[in-house]
């Protein structure tokens, strides 16, 4: 089997001669393997390393990896042998003569990267589920090691010089050297590549700044890689087929999912209007700041009370200390004074004895008042707490009065 050469006019008349594989111990090693290994674990490191930026941990990513690969690589081969058709337009896995053995022959090669993201989301899924984390979270990290990955495994096929386009002149086209001729193509597994790239650096550089809700770099992802794969494998020479019709699944697929998340997008920004703060990255500290806003709100109603109660002893011992007793004592100063100036010794004492009169009857009404203020303060309180009211003081045996200041005898005493 002649292996050909690689060339391309744009670096000059340099041509690359290797193949596809080199041997270890005896065992064939093939390129495409070894770039894909790469691509795969440049795409871990990544995820794992920016998982905090959306709320996750290392652990949540490496779990969500060992559902996703497997199912990944089912998905990827499942897509290829359901769709594939050989030259004379038949499927060989499922025409009744082939091999169905050969289904899980993935190291002969057909894997199709649309059934590896189908794959790996159910996984995904799966796997998010059982440690109840936020899928859209997942998905978001993910989608950046989906573009890692598929940049860099593209080159793969450059290797096994596979996945070009039609026939083409253009300054760029890429040379397929045979001993007798050579043959131009588009480098189509080349501008997917650049595509990942550019889609990547835009992701990762712009978009992940502005992102308002989980799940929006996924949904990125596919509208980005969607355009792009929706014009490359209208290029491409190895598509497969819809049935036995011209219709493309991977180019059908392609705009299907653009068109479907740039849909998403607009009606979730437009009509949701979601906030940074709903993300999944905010959880704890929206939690926090909810629990700080009812434990200050808490004390302060509790505040309130203390404050009113506070209030209404004050008012009590006001009434105990001021009110009509203050008043009759204010007047026996002021009827003493006016008849110290009089020099009038019966008006003084007259004036004396009215003055105490009073003072005692307000002094017993304002006793009262007290208690009855008392009474409703240690009510409200236990109404409010669900305590016990103190016991009443003691009420005074029927017929003591309080006493009432003595009379003085004569103005002397005054």
């Amino acid at each position: 089997m002649e292996i050909p050469g690689i060339t391309f006019p744009l670096l000059g008349d340099f041509e690359w001669n290797f193949l596809p594989y080199f041997t270890l111990f005896g065992w064939k090693i093939y390129w495409y393997g070894v770039i894909i290994a790469f691509g795969f674990l440049l795409a871990v490191i990544y995820t794992v390393k920016h998982a905090k930026d959306f709320g996750l941990s290392e652990d949540d990513v490496i779990d969500t990896l060992i559902w996703g690969v497997p199912l990944g690589i089912i998905g990827a081969r499942l897509y290829y042998v359901i769709f594939y058709r050989d030259a004379s337009g038949l499927n060989p896995y499922f025409d009744g003569f082939g091999d169905l053995r050969d289904i899980i022959a993935v190291w002969e090669g057909g894997l199709a990267i649309y059934g590896g993201v189908i794959g790996g989301v159910i996984g995904l899924v799966i796997a998010t589920r059982i440690k109840k984390i936020s899928s859209r979270a997942m998905l978001d990290v993910i989608s950046f090691g989906l573009l890692i990955g598929q940049a860099i495994g593209r080159w793969g096929n450059f290797t096994n010089r596979e996945a070009h386009g039609t026939e083409t002149m253009a300054p760029w086209r890429m040379g397929l050297v045979y001993s007798y001729k050579t043959f131009y193509y588009h480098p189509t597994f080349l501008y997917e590549s650049l595509w990942n790239v550019l889609g990547f650096l835009l992701l990762h550089f712009v978009l992940r700044k502005k992102r308002k809700f989980d799940g929006q770099m996924f949904l990125c992802y596919l509208a980005w890689y969607g355009l792009g794969r929706l014009f490359i494998e209208g290029l491409r020479t190895d598509s497969l087929y819809v049935g036995s019709t011209n219709l493309r699944v991977s180019q059908l697929l392609a705009g299907l999912t653009c068109l479907f998340a740039l849909g998403i997008m607009l009606y979730v920004l437009v009509f949701r209007r979601p906030e940074p703060e709903e993300l999944w990255l905010n959880r704890d500290r929206k939690a926090a700041a909810e629990a700080g806003e009812k434990t200050e709100a808490e004390p302060s109603a509790e505040l309130m009370s203390e404050e009113r109660f506070d209030e209404e002893l004050s008012d009590a011992f006001r009434i105990l200390g001021g009110g009509a007793a203050q008043e009759a004592e204010e007047k026996i100063e002021e009827a003493i004074e006016n008849a110290a100036v009089g020099d009038d010794a019966d008006a003084l004492t007259e004036a004396a004895e009215e003055t105490a009169e009073a003072l005692a009857e307000a002094e017993e009404a304002e006793a009262s008042q007290l208690r009855r203020t008392v009474e409703a303060v240690f009510a409200d309180a236990e109404a409010e707490t669900g305590g016990e009211t103190p016991e009443e003081p003691p009420a005074p045996p029927e017929g003591e009065e309080t006493a009432a200041p003595e009379k003085p005898e004569s103005s002397e005493e005054l």
